[in-house]
């Protein structure tokens, strides 16, 4: 297996690391990338292959367009050349298989990927959508490529790839917002900033492994921290009345309904 990356950004830089990490070898991968300096860091970081257009494809390749949405009209059109019949597989938020599939003339051999940027570490999750002409293997080398820096679901509604980009691909801005104000609640009751800080990250980031490595639904979780007459109810109360959860759950609505308009304006053309 090859792979080319058309893109070479933040998340190319991520799946390349995270690649040579789980062993794949570097001479089986390559980078597009029209700026100079972020093509030579590419290639001075990880050993690979680095140019300026998009090469004739490999044997047994695999395409990986990891540019911006904005850019992805344009990338696939100079890119359409070297795609053939190979797997394309798609990072570019909002841009739909139908559109990528006319930007390339009439490709159907497509996947669309929804990562997120805890993928830059290693702990991401992606939504997956495959389109007609996607086999079996495809999906399998999907996972692999993507599987070096997250996990993975399968969309099988491309429609649905909204809603994965409302709760996940925007979810870390969430998080990060909810360690913000525990971060300030924390000073504000006298703590120091050092302190404030870790006490509300490895918090977070211990509730959410726990979450993670348990088989109990979240909201038993939740009921088990909070004793009755206790301070977790206390603030939890506070939390309903000032109608917290069902804030978020409209937050998040609102993401994805942006995403579907960002979308329709990406599609046209």
């Amino acid at each position: 297996m090859n792979i080319t990356f058309i893109g070479g950004g933040n998340m190319a830089d991520a799946l390349v690391g995270g690649l040579l990490r789980k062993g794949f070898p570097a001479a089986g991968l390559r980078a597009v990338e029209i700026n100079a300096d972020a093509r030579a860091k590419l290639a001075q970081k990880y050993g690979i292959d680095c140019m300026e257009r998009a090469p004739a494809a490999r044997a047994d390749e695999i395409i990986v367009f990891a540019v911006k949405p904005q850019q992805m009209r344009e990338a696939a059109s100079v890119a359409g050349l070297a795609v053939n019949a190979n797997l394309v597989i798609s990072i570019a938020a909002g841009i739909t298989l139908a559109s990528l599939s006319r930007w390339l003339g009439g490709h159907r051999r497509l996947v669309r990927a929804m990562p997120n940027t805890p993928a830059l570490i290693g702990e991401g999750v992606t939504g997956l959508h495959a389109m007609d002409k996607v086999t079996g293997e495809d999906r399998q080398r999907s996972e692999a490529i993507l599987g070096a820096v997250s996990s993975s679901v399968w969309i099988e509604n491309e429609a649905l790839m909204d809603a994965v980009t409302a709760v996940s691909g925007s979810g870390p801005a969430y998080v990060f917002y909810f360690i913000e104000a525990m971060e300030e609640a924390a000073k504000q009751l006298g703590l120091t900033g050092p302190t404030a800080r870790k006490l509300a990250i490895e918090t977070f980031t211990g509730a959410a492994r726990l979450a993670s490595d348990s088989t109990d639904p979240v909201g038993m979780l939740r009921a088990r921290v909070t004793s009755k007459g206790g301070t977790t109810e206390a603030a939890l109360a506070s939390m309903e009345t000032d109608q917290v959860g069902q804030a978020i759950v409209r937050a998040i609505h609102k993401a994805n309904q942006r995403g579907r308009e960002l979308g329709e304006q990406l599609d046209k053309g």
